[in-house]
């Protein structure tokens, strides 16, 4: 059995699908510049239109409660609250949506999640430098703020940050996300403090000015794979495997909630890697100076978005150039037992979730856990009765009620993503993660719940009357 407060929920983004990218006075934002232009996404798409969600809320609305969902995680379109992403211009029309938004679900007694950045930058900031500008944690925590105090009253669950680390290195050094940099082993660093700032200054924010009056939680979602050794037995796919969960979900994790630094680990393999480069440059890892805000600490859960596993040995550096890959010198490799989820890079481990669980309690100090991601692809051709998704589901939670009963793991929560085919960032519309099925040729984009969505929707109901 789960919690009885357990949080049964599903996820979405604004960009991802609210569309109404010019509506009611609603800014541009590095998704809306990086998907203009020509060549960077499948076949050339962007989430202008997307799921119309902007105007067709109602249809979500209907389609959570299809599904019976207890909660649901939406993001905040900055630029639709905050057009140039200062106080100085408030969009009083996005206000009124999300409004709308929250008070609608509230009505029917969902509780909703709030994340405040899902990747959708606003342009005007990333005009003064973006994630690495001086004054960047200062314009997010003056945005937090703003929606703490304008919707805090009725939200309980603030996510501040979506996965700091495929932001900045998907858009920093891979460049194939917004805004599409490739500063190859120093930016996505220098990005990941600014939102490890960020969310630390937002966080305190809330705890010394909000908390009190409105009772509710803050932490930033953090991904992570499952990674685990090639071969058990020797040594360095073992270690391989260690620092490739250190740079991906220690990176964020180990200051927050473990020392309030970089894992020693991390800043030695950069450090070891910019001397065999000869890199004669500041510490491409930055360090914490007293000046800044306390980041230990800052989290009242453990958000963790979980998709896929990998087994791990290290790859052979020799006569690469700087970057992240080089410096974390691991090679990810797919357990051919493990089915493949429409996408190449997802195979379909759910027990890999359970030990990633075990491995966050252990690791970080017990702490309680929400998944707020995870899910199942589909590429073309679509199967609305969609069986394999509806076993990923079953097997899936079946191995988070173990790592609850069994292994004792904090677990409060479980979201799939997502509630809706939506705009699936690099990869357009062609990935579809949907709990409905959206017809994106249909003018009134039409909204069909997959086999999988009435699954999803049979468990809920399952563990609800079991508790009732």
């Amino acid at each position: 059995m789960f919690p009885p407060d357990f949080a049964w929920g599903a996820a979405t983004s604004a960009y991802q699908i609210e569309g109404g990218w010019q509506a009611d006075g609603r800014g541009p934002t590095i998704w809306d510049t990086f998907c203009h232009e020509k060549g960077r996404v499948f076949g050339d798409q962007s989430g202008d239109v997307a799921c119309s969600s902007y105007e067709l809320w109602e249809k979500d609305l209907a389609c959570i409660q299809q599904l019976g969902l207890t909660h649901y995680r939406l993001s905040f379109s900055w630029t639709r609250l905050l057009p140039d992403g200062t106080t100085q211009h408030i969009n009083q029309r996005g206000v009124q949506y999300y409004n709308k938004v929250i008070d609608d679900l509230l009505a029917c007694n969902v509780s909703p999640m709030v994340t405040l950045y899902h990747f959708d930058l606003p342009q005007a900031l990333q005009d003064q430098g973006g994630w690495v500008s001086p004054g960047i944690a200062t314009h997010f925590d003056n945005y937090a703020k703003f929606c703490f105090q304008t919707f805090g009253d009725r939200v309980k669950l603030w996510i501040t940050i979506n996965e700091p680390q495929v932001c900045a290195k998907l858009g920093h050094e891979d460049g194939i996300h917004a805004p599409g940099l490739k500063e190859k082993g120093t930016t996505a660093y220098l990005v990941g403090h600014s939102m490890l700032l960020a969310h630390a200054t937002a966080w305190h924010s809330y705890n010394s000015e909000y908390r009190a009056k409105q009772r509710g939680a803050v932490s930033l979602a953090l991904n992570s794979d499952w990674f685990e050794p090639l071969d058990p037995g020797r040594g360095e796919d073992v270690a391989a495997a260690e620092r490739e969960l250190t740079f991906t979900l220690g990176w964020f994790a180990w200051p927050v909630f473990v020392t309030g630094d970089y894992p020693e680990t991390m800043r030695s393999a950069i450090e070891t890697r910019s001397k065999e480069l000869g890199y004669g440059g500041a510490p491409r890892l930055p360090t914490f100076s007293k000046s800044d805000p306390t980041v230990l600490g800052t989290a009242d859960f453990f958000a963790l978005n979980y998709y896929t596993s990998r087994k791990v040995r290290p790859e052979d550096v020799s006569g690469q150039t700087l970057s992240m890959r080089s410096d974390q010198w691991a090679e990810d490799v797919l357990d051919p037992s493990w089915p493949i989820s429409g996408v190449p890079w997802l195979a379909v481990f759910p027990h890999g979730l359970r030990k990633l669980l075990n491995y966050i309690k252990d690791a970080f100090n017990d702490p309680a856990v929400y998944i707020t991601e995870n899910g199942f692809a589909q590429v073309g051709p679509l199967q609305v009765e969609d069986r394999q998704r509806c076993e990923f589901y079953r097997s899936t939670i079946s191995e988070v009620a173990k790592a609850v009963q069994e292994d004792g793991v904090d677990v409060r929560g479980y979201f799939a993503w997502s509630l809706l085919d939506n705009f699936e960032w690099a990869d357009g519309f062609s990935v579809r993660f949907g709990l409905f099925h959206v017809d994106f040729s249909d003018a009134e984009l039409t909204r069909t719940a997959y086999r999988s969505g009435r699954e999803y929707a049979s468990i809920i109901s399952k563990y609800k009357s079991a508790q009732s």
